[in-house]
Order: structure tokens, then sequence, then C-alpha cells
């Protein structure tokens, strides 16, 4: 039994995060990297990106992309886990690709530390493959348990970097029809120049703008989008 089923866990990949639909802009190299994963066993990546940068994505892109070519893979998002979650680890080691998202949220408790140290053991001895994510780097988390930073640094570790403004647009764009709407190139460029620059924000902000189009039975106009970003 892989987790307790008295505990809700955000254990699938979340449909529409498939490799291809992945702007990758100046970040090829780490979309090639993490692809390898899902054919490939007994190796390790460490995935470090600030919110909003596709580390999500990725790591959903490839666990369906695993699956789609006949092996075994698996989601786990620590971020709000109780530490009696670390119960979901167990038997994990027998499968080809794990995919742990929000390291971050985890460093420093004991708990969780002790738990992931000992699974990393036990996938490597199996050979299984290791995505992890975390908005940190690796030097830069709080890990009280040094033989886990060490584990973790046994594979290749790579780090997102920013989109320019033309991938951004590309990225809100598909946000949008994603949720059932068309986001003008004017209105697009407006929140660019307008908005916040980090991408968690500027998707938010495309969420909040379909919300409100629906809400309203409005076309997606800068005007509503100066509305939505008053609100």
């Amino acid at each position: 039994m892989l987790f307790s089923p008295q505990i809700p866990l955000p254990l699938e990949p979340r449909r529409g995060g498939r490799l291809d639909d992945f702007v990758a802009g100046p970040n090829g190299p780490v979309l090639e990297a993490v692809r390898e994963l899902a054919s490939t066993r007994d190796r390790s990546l460490f995935l470090a990106g600030p919110a909003g940068s596709g580390k999500s994505h990725l790591l959903n892109g490839v666990c369906l992309a695993a699956r789609l070519g006949g092996h075994t893979a698996f989601y786990l998002g620590l971020r709000g886990l109780p530490e009696k979650a670390t119960a979901s680890l167990a038997g994990l080691e027998s499968t080809d690709l794990v995919c742990l998202d929000d390291l971050h949220a985890v460093a420093g408790s004991p708990a969780w530390e002790e738990a992931l140290f000992h699974f990393i053991n036990r996938l490597r001895e199996q050979g299984g493959s290791l995505l992890v994510a975390s908005r940190e780097r690796l030097r830069l988390l709080p890990l009280g348990l040094p033989d886990l930073a060490s584990r973790l640094a046994w594979g290749l570790r790579l780090e997102l970097q920013p989109l320019d403004d033309e991938d951004k647009l590309t990225v809100l764009e598909r946000h949008a029809r994603s949720l059932g709407i068309e986001l003008p190139e004017d209105v697009g460029r407006y929140l660019l120049s307008r908005g916040a620059r980090d991408m968690s924000t500027l998707v938010g902000v495309v969420t909040r703008l379909q919300q409100a189009a629906f809400r309203e039975k409005r076309q997606v106009t800068v005007p509503l989008v100066r509305q939505v970003m008053r609100a």
C-alpha cells in the first residue's frame, strides 16, 4: 500500500501539463534533461526555480510521458502535507520514476528529511530515477540533515532561467486557452508592460481575467484587465 487513504495527497499528474506544451525559451537544455527521465532509469535531477517558472509543469509532463512510454511514474507534491504523510513514500522505490515537487516546503522538517533520505537510498538501490523540484537552490535550502543534502546532490542540478517577454506572452496565451478564452495580443502586452514581472502573478491575473469575463459576460479587453488589476 503506497499511502494511507485517510491522507489526501496530490499524487496524480495534472492533466494538460505535457512536455510538448512547455514554453522552454532559454530552458531548452532543462527540458531535454527532464524529457530523458521519462525513459531512463537510475538518474537523478534536482530542479530549482521561482514560483511560476514551470517546475510543476515539467514534473507532471515527464510523469505523463513516462506512463505513455510504458513505465511507472509517480508524482508527489510536498507542499502542505503533514508529517504523517511521510508514509506516502513507502513502496515508491519500485517505481521507475518518482517526481517530488516543492521540496522547499518540507526542508527543515526532521520527519520529512529522515523519510526522504531513506526513500532516496531505497530508490537508488532499485535503480529508479528521481526528479526533485524546489524554489530554492539546493545549497540555500535549510536542510538539517547533511546526508539528505548529499543524496540530493548525487545527480544533475539545473536551474530554470527567466523567460523573455515573447515567451511570457506565449505562456499567458496558452494558459488563457486552457481556461476557455483567447487572450488578445494587446491585452497580453498590456499585462507585461503594466503588471508584475513574475510568471506566477501574471498567470494569476489571466485566471482572474477569465473569471471576470465569464461572470460579467464581457469580452477580454484592456479595460477589463485594468479592472481586474485594480481589484
